[in-house]
């Protein structure tokens, strides 16, 4: 029985047309599934279904989510993490291995910062690093805005950004991201604008990466990727789920810093954004 499967030109080029014209006709896909964004269960023969390739050095998975959540594409990611992936799907995984990261908020994983492409203009986070490399920090939680509980992420490196091509020191995170159209924020419950072509990727119920446009109006490229998927707990993800949005805010290094609680967290972008150190962006959930 066909199915309501969409298959982007990016995933059809991977898997090749045959084996996606089998999982259109219903031959090589399932009835059901669990939708690898929000984790709750889905129908590929009731409602519209996006087909999710999954791809390391030498590993794919084929995961399926709401067309609603995520749209079809082909998520490049970390051998290890696709392995990690395999195994959650299997159900290798050792038994309550999320159960702690769950129950804290907020949740922060650190990645090295990624160095700048050699052909084209570097994003804020793709730029070369003083001898000490920095390391970026992100950071899950809910905030107060517009009266109403939002889920954010923290970007804070820990060290300087410099820009491409300079030999300096000088610290130009914030004005590379203002550059990429970034919002200075003075009050912190006063959202921010859409950044086009942005969007945060949350994929098998866990953080994998910040989106920005891909170079000629190709496919988005990680701008940010967690090296291990970053588990998020249930309220932010029902709440990213319910809003298909996440408030990003960055700010430079040492001006945050890694938060225990929400209300912590929040007091710390208060004052970064009193500071004026402070800029933001709402992204779409895996928006294109």
């Amino acid at each position: 029985m066909p199915r309501l499967l969409d298959v982007s030109d990016d995933v059809r080029a991977e898997i090749g047309d045959e084996e996606a014209d089998r999982l259109l006709t219903g031959e090589n896909a399932p009835g059901s599934y669990d939708c690898t964004s929000c984790r709750t269960p889905g129908d590929t023969e009731q409602e519209r279904t996006s087909t999710v390739l999954f791809v390391g050095d030498e590993t794919a998975v084929l995961a399926f989510a709401h067309a609603t959540c995520i749209p079809s594409q082909v998520v490049p990611v970390a051998e290890e993490q696709l392995q990690g992936a395999v195994r959650s799907i299997t159900g290798e995984e050792g038994p309550g291995a999320d159960g702690a990261a769950e129950e804290q908020a907020p949740v922060t994983v650190t990645v090295p910062a990624p160095a700048a492409p050699a052909d084209r203009g570097a994003p804020p986070g793709n730029v070369p690093t003083p001898p000490r490399q920095a390391v970026i920090g992100v950071t899950s939680g809910l905030v107060l805005v517009n009266g109403a509980v939002q889920p954010a992420l923290v970007v804070e490196p820990t060290g300087p950004i410099a820009r491409p091509g300079s030999d300096g020191t000088e610290d130009e995170f914030l004005s590379l991201l203002i550059e990429q159209g970034f919002t200075p924020v003075t009050q912190v419950e006063q959202e921010p604008p859409t950044l086009a072509g942005w969007s945060v990727l949350l994929a098998m119920g866990r953080l994998h990466a910040l989106l920005q446009p891909g170079g000629g109006g190709g496919s988005p490229t990680a701008w940010w990727q967690a090296h291990q998927p970053l588990t998020v707990t249930d309220g932010w993800r029902s709440a990213v789920n319910g809003s298909s949005k996440v408030l990003v805010f960055a700010a430079p290094a040492g001006s945050i810093g890694q938060q225990s609680h929400e209300d912590v967290l929040r007091e710390a972008l208060d004052k970064a954004a009193a500071a004026g150190v402070l800029v933001a962006a709402v992204m779409p959930l895996a928006g294109t």
